[in-house]
Formats: C-alpha cells, sequence, structure tokens
C-alpha cells in the first residue's frame, strides 16, 4: 500500500491493475479551464481528471464574514459519491498526480485520508517524472465500474476559523502558511482582495518540499527544515490561500514521519473575508 509517494516507474507497473484508479489533479487558479483541457490533450493510461474547483471543493458561499474560501471542502457524502464514481473502493489503491509538483495532487490525497482510505499516493515529481522516463501519455479515457467506497475513522485533522481566532491570543498552535512569500508578505496578491496573512503565521512556501527536479526531498531534510519552524506537528496548523496548497505541506510532513498537523480548510480566503480579522504584513 502506497501511503504518501510513488515513483514514476512504479506507477507504469500498475497501469491495468483493475484495483488501482488513477486520477489527474492538474489545474490552474487562474484559468479554470487549464486541468480539463490538458487532460484531453495527453494523460497517463487509465487517468480520469479530477476536478479541483467541482469535484474537490463544495459550493463557495457568498463573499463576506460568513465565506468559508475559495475551495470549501465539499460535503462528505457528495465526496463519498464522487470517489466511487472514480470506482474507487475500500480495497483501491489510489495515486494522484498533475503538473505542478503535487500542489493540486495533495488536495486529493488529503480528501481521501479525510474520509479514511489510507491507501493513496501521489506522483512524486508528477507528469513531468513520467515524462522524464519516456513514459507515453494517451487520450482515451477508460471508463470504470463504479466503486463501494465507505467512510472510515479520518486521517486527518481540520481546525475552523473560530479556532484560529482563539489562537491570536494563546499562540499554543503554531500557524505555517503554504503561500508564495510576496503573497504571505502582502506584496503581490493576485487572487484575494487583501494581501498579508494571520498575525503570528510563519511561512514555508509548498515549493521548498521539493528538489530541483520537481520530486519531494528526502525525509530527513524535510524532517531538518519543518523542525526550524514547528516544534510538534500536533500543535500546527496549516494553511494556504483556499485549502489546497497547505496540503503539499502536510504530505511533506507525512514523507518526513511527522503526521498529526492540522490543515485550516478556508485558510486566507475565508480569514480575510471579513475584515473584522487582523491582518499582518511584512516578515514575521
Amino acid at each position: 500500500m502506497y501511503t504518501t509517494l510513488i515513483q514514476a516507474s512504479e506507477l507504469a507497473s500498475h497501469l491495468n491493475d483493475s484495483n488501482w484508479v488513477i486520477l489527474d489533479c492538474r489545474h490552474d487558479l487562474l484559468n479554470p479551464t487549464a486541468g480539463s483541457d490538458a487532460f484531453a490533450a495527453g494523460h497517463i493510461q487509465n487517468a480520469q481528471f479530477a476536478d479541483i474547483d467541482t469535484a474537490l471543493s463544495g459550493p463557495k458561499t457568498v463573499r463576506g464574514p460568513a465565506f468559508t474560501g475559495r475551495h470549501p471542502l465539499p460535503e462528505r457524502n457528495a465526496l463519498l459519491a464522487t470517489l466511487r464514481g472514480w470506482g474507487i473502493s475500500d480495497d483501491t489503491q489510489v495515486v494522484a498526480y498533475d503538473g505542478q509538483g503535487g500542489m493540486f495532487a495533495a488536495r486529493l490525497w488529503w480528501l481521501l485520508r479525510w474520509v479514511g482510505h489510507g491507501a493513496v499516493a501521489v506522483l512524486d515529481g508528477g507528469l513531468a517524472a513520467w515524462q522524464a522516463q519516456g513514459l507515453p501519455l494517451v487520450t482515451p479515457v477508460a471508463p470504470r465500474p463504479a466503486g463501494n467506497l465507505t467512510e472510515q475513522a479520518s486521517l486527518t485533522r481540520t481546525v475552523t476559523v473560530q479556532d484560529v481566532i482563539a489562537n491570536l491570543d494563546t499562540q499554543a498552535l503554531q500557524v505555517l502558511d503554504a503561500r508564495a512569500p510576496d503573497r504571505y508578505r502582502g506584496e503581490n496578491e493576485t487572487i484575494d482582495p487583501v494581501g498579508g496573512h494571520i498575525p503570528g503565521a510563519k511561512n514555508r512556501f509548498f515549493k521548498d518540499n521539493l528538489q530541483l527536479d520537481g520530486r519531494f526531498k528526502h525525509a530527513a531534510e524535510l524532517e531538518k527544515e519543518f523542525a526550524g519552524l514547528i516544534s510538534k506537528p500536533e500543535t500546527a496548523i496549516l494553511q494556504c490561500g483556499s485549502g489546497v496548497t497547505a496540503c503539499h505541506n502536510l504530505l511533506a510532513l507525512e514523507v518526513a514521519g511527522l503526521p498529526g498537523a492540522a490543515l485550516y480548510p478556508g485558510s486566507w480566503s475565508e480569514w480575510c473575508a471579513d475584515p473584522a480579522r487582523p491582518v499582518a504584513t511584512g516578515l514575521a
């Protein structure tokens, strides 16, 4: 069972396994059709497309103090129905990939763990690693029979915006922000209406988890780097712009052997929607 990462050569040897499901999570935050267009142009054999905005997110609320973010978590039964529709059962090995170093595939990895399915891994290095080995892309989409996935005890933790507000006073939990440093500092906000970060949050850009070739750093290196940011993963809240790339840091923590951190699903897009919530800029 693969539970964090899988290498391209390992995936290639299981392409025709009946109890493996491969999901293409390519996406572009500024171009909603980029992922589906790329999938149609060529994808890994037997892969199906998993849309971040629809399949892997719930309906958005109206922006304002009650806004729950740009990519709110889907309702659990709706997510389970989607996963079953892709052919996922309790004994299925799921592999997620994208073209951005796991930026979006990690969201699917986390969501499956959220409903208690541990046999899910991200293709290390994504589509670039696949193609670097000369492995082909195809265009046909192979239909699969529905699966019978059942909900199990969650393998993840979440916190609410109220939990994060309460932490402003206690600072008992360390908030770790996965956005690019310029967005974290409030210098270049291109997606949300307000730039900056939650007061007290530290910054760990998700791309810092990767080697130059786009694959994840080794466990020991990740463990050392995270040690300089959080004392214990159980006391860490991970966030980003909308609860997507924070999952990349959560995956990196798992690779490093540091499980237990919580996701703040609404993240910055939820936080900054209410002007009553404080905003910090610059370095922490």
